[in-house]
């Protein structure tokens, strides 16, 4: 069989193929595309959009077939849905699997596969059409509207950014409204998805991790005590208002207390540059820990590699997600997997992920001191740290493991590309061993 991808940005080996340095992002994608590729009987190509690309170009891997192409702007423009009918004419292939509905390219591929006959899936990541609902974080009013230089240039404001969702998120909404089939995790992304397409045939597949991370178990005795890590808070929707407000109350009990957080700091500038494109919202940060007198206690990591996050995850304490929305964050998954003990904002489905009190905390989103609340708790008790640590993992095991996530991704292709379109119906009943 063969498989096309459609994902949002390079896999690492494409990178490489490109003389470009690796992202860390979607590293959920890397583990499930070689283990693919290894199946003697499946042919995977992976297309992806990038800038330099003209049209698209082919690069080979080991065993990957890659195609860049030009980044798509504007679903509507017939020029686009040109380009992709190149690409699956030279492809050929049994079925393309889309990862995601977020960007323009999503619709533009299923237009194109409907025009053609080719059978299609979308996987669900996030949904930028319920995301936009989001955005504003109850942040407030000068916040949401306020803006920089940068906001203004770039329109990345957070009311900016609630617009951009809003215009993808029509984009999403027509590509699934398309969608015969979409593979997703959740209650809360199938609830989203059975609302916007009714009659869309809906597969339940976890997602598998990044290697590294089912190579490690955390170990209270080698953690930097009362130190909490947040994976990335880049917008805000991964909710770090919430998470320094909360900090503000864990330390009156844990002065020492430590917030890590991955990625660029963007609240303290070592150049004019850098404070000429600093956002609205990170100035709000900026202000909002000088009062607070946090300056000490929250420190950006910086970009972290696969390896690096893994080593920050197991000397952590702590590991919060306090986003306002989310499916199924794989940087929650990471930290159960490694025994990482969790809290977690109530949003989304992260309820999916993780059982109160059992195999961490859950808290109201809008409610920081519950959040302050459950991370003393575990900061005050080991037995409590450590038994959470080990259902979490547990749990993750389960949800994350390898072989039983390939042999259900494997299966929904057999059915899919079995499914008679015309008769609406399946052609036989299979099972893959």
């Amino acid at each position: 069989m063969k498989i096309l991808w459609l994902t949002n940005i390079p896999l690492p080996e494409a990178s490489v193929l490109m003389n470009e340095t690796p992202t860390p992002f979607g590293g959920w994608l890397v583990g499930s595309s070689l283990r693919l590729a290894e199946k003697e009987n499946i042919d995977l190509c992976v297309a992806f959009p990038h800038k330099s690309a003209k049209l698209f170009q082919m690069y080979q891997g080991e065993k990957i077939t890659y195609y860049a192409f030009k980044p798509i702007k504007d679903a509507q423009n017939k020029k686009n849905q040109d380009m992709f009918e190149s690409l699956l004419q030279e492809v050929q292939p049994d079925l393309v699997h889309i990862h995601g509905t977020e960007y323009p390219h999503t619709l533009v591929m299923m237009n194109t596969c409907e025009k053609l006959g080719v059978k299609a899936v979308i996987s669900i990541q996030g949904l930028v059409s319920v995301i936009a609902k989001h955005t504003t974080a109850n942040l407030p009013w000068k916040v949401i509207y306020g803006h920089t230089l940068r906001n203004f240039l770039r329109r990345d404001s957070v009311a900016g950014l609630k617009k951009q969702f809003e215009r993808r998120g029509r984009d999403e909404i027509a590509a699934l409204k398309k969608a015969k089939h979409v593979i997703g995790r959740t209650e809360w992304d199938r609830a989203c998805t059975m609302q916007i397409n009714p009659k869309a045939e809906y597969h339940f597949c976890n997602e598998t991790l990044r290697d590294e991370f089912y190579k490690h178990q955390w170990n209270p005795e080698n953690i930097e005590r009362y130190s909490i890590f947040l994976s990335q808070a880049r917008s805000p929707i991964k909710g770090l208002h919430y998470a320094v407000e909360a900090m503000a109350e864990i330390v009156k009990s844990f002065p020492s207390a430590k917030m890590y957080v991955s990625g660029r700091n963007p609240i303290y500038w070592s150049s004019f540059k850098e404070k000429l494109i600093a956002t609205f919202y990170s100035k709000y940060l900026k202000k909002m820990i000088d009062r607070l007198g946090l300056t000490k206690n929250i420190i950006f990591t910086g970009s972290l590699s696969e390896k690096e996050m893994c080593q920050r995850y197991l000397k952590s304490h702590v590991f919060v997600c306090s986003s306002t929305i989310e499916n199924s964050p794989n940087s929650l998954g990471e930290a159960m997997i490694l025994g990482v003990p969790c809290v977690a904002s109530y949003v989304g489905g992260i309820p999916d992920m993780l059982q109160h009190r059992e195999e961490g905390f859950l808290y109201p989103v809008d409610a920081p001191y519950m959040l302050a609340h459950y991370v003393k708790k575990i900061f005050q008790d080991d037995n409590l740290a450590s038994r959470i640590s080990l259902k979490a993992r547990e749990k993750a095991s389960q949800t994350h493991y390898k072989e039983d996530n390939m042999k259900k991704l494997l299966e929904i292709y057999e059915r899919i590309r079995n499914y008679d379109d015309d008769l609406k119906t399946y052609r036989f009943e299979f099972r893959i061993y």
